[in-house]
């Protein structure tokens, strides 16, 4: 089976009416020439698809986007949509079950989400040409999840979700796992990324993309099995220049599960959508790409995802410093609880502040 594996899909206030008017063209110009001849394309979706107005209360942007983007990604060929991220929730209840609706009114399945966790934690399977196979989506604590009462997102659990792929291996002949998490911006795995990465490679998942970090990351060939810690964005178009180069960078992931073998390809964003890269480009993009994997052999990744935690150190002291006092707001006091809660955050954290056991005498 032939597959296409998309990063973060999200219209912005530069691409929203483009996408309203389904201009293709102008959306996706060359690039989409990666949608031709596959047999299953899933793409992770970066918002919720409504014209509600009722945004939650979170940190961070509220994202959503006109509902005829399910028609953009059916003429594109994309049959599943993730919607395990940090903002399918981002317009409350209202806003989910409208994207769920408009994707499933154009024929596009969805995973990751359900009714309540249970729900959220089905996997999701594909049949073509005698195969089968299995696409795990799951996301960090931040917003979206599901809870045992409420719906959202389907999180990463560091005993269900490696129950899930084990059991899935057992019955399918791959399994792909979506992760969305790591740190934004960082363009290396934290320790504990790496370690879960690992971890779900030996119980059988043949392909594991960490998504969410908007920058390519690393990849390593972990035992039989893909790990990409970094696949970029997809279609995320700034309203305004992002000042990061690597935002307006990412990789599209074609993946044969008959031979095993995987493909990256680079694109590139443009002022209403993006495109292929240029040879020139391309040839930069991933000569970068391959010196930062090889630091995954030699151990230099450890100072790369240091060196980024200590460049973020003043805002993590200031949610510290600002919390639980008495004269803390209740903003000050929730932001310290979403630090504490996302995954993400808390690999920060510990490489920030280690306790005595890690800096005493070895």
């Amino acid at each position: 089976m032939k597959t296409l594996l998309l990063g973060d899909i999200c219209p912005t206030e530069a691409t929203a009416p483009f996408f309203r008017e389904q201009n293709i063209s102008e959306l996706f110009g060359d690039a989409v020439s990666v949608f031709e001849k596959r047999d299953f394309i899933f793409a992770n979706l970066e918002c919720a698809l409504t014209e509600h107005e009722g945004a939650i209360l979170k940190f961070g942007p509220n994202l959503k986007a006109p509902p005829e983007t399910a028609a953009v990604l059916k003429s594109l060929g994309v049959s599943c949509c993730g919607l395990s991220n940090n903002h399918v929730f981002d317009y409350g209840i209202k806003g989910a079950t409208d994207t769920v609706r408009a994707l499933n009114e154009q024929g596009i399945d969805v995973t990751g989400f359900g009714s309540d966790y249970e729900d959220a934690r089905k996997n999701y399977t594909v049949t073509r040409h005698g195969e089968k196979i299995c696409l795990i989506a799951v996301c960090e604590r931040e917003y979206s999840y599901a809870l045992d009462d409420r719906m959202g997102s389907r999180p990463y659990d560091e005993y269900d979700t490696i129950e899930d792929i084990r059991a899935a291996k057992a019955t399918h002949d791959r399994v792909i796992v979506i992760y969305h998490g790591g740190k934004e911006f960082c363009e290396y795995p934290s320790p504990r990324l790496l370690k879960l990465c690992h971890a779900m490679a030996r119980n059988g998942a043949d392909v594991v993309l960490c998504q969410h970090s908007h920058c390519i990351g690393t990849y390593e060939k972990y035992g039989d099995c893909h790990i990409l810690y970094g696949q970029g964005n997809f279609h995320f178009v700034s309203a305004k220049p992002h000042p990061l180069e690597m935002w307006r960078s990412g990789m599209a992931v074609e993946y044969d599960t008959v031979t095993h073998e995987i493909s990256f390809i680079p694109v590139k964003t443009e002022e209403h959508g993006i495109r292929l890269a240029t040879a020139d480009e391309k040839e930069t993009m991933m000569q970068a790409f391959s010196k930062r994997s090889q630091t995954l052999l030699n151990g230099e990744w450890r100072e790369g995802w240091h060196a980024f935690c200590q460049s973020k150190k003043d805002i993590y002291s200031k949610a510290i410093g600002n919390a639980c006092r008495e004269e803390s707001t209740e903003r000050d006091n929730h932001f310290f609880a979403h630090y504490l809660d996302c995954q993400a955050h808390t690999d920060v954290w510990r490489e920030l502040f280690p306790t005595y056991n890690l800096t005493n005498e070895k």
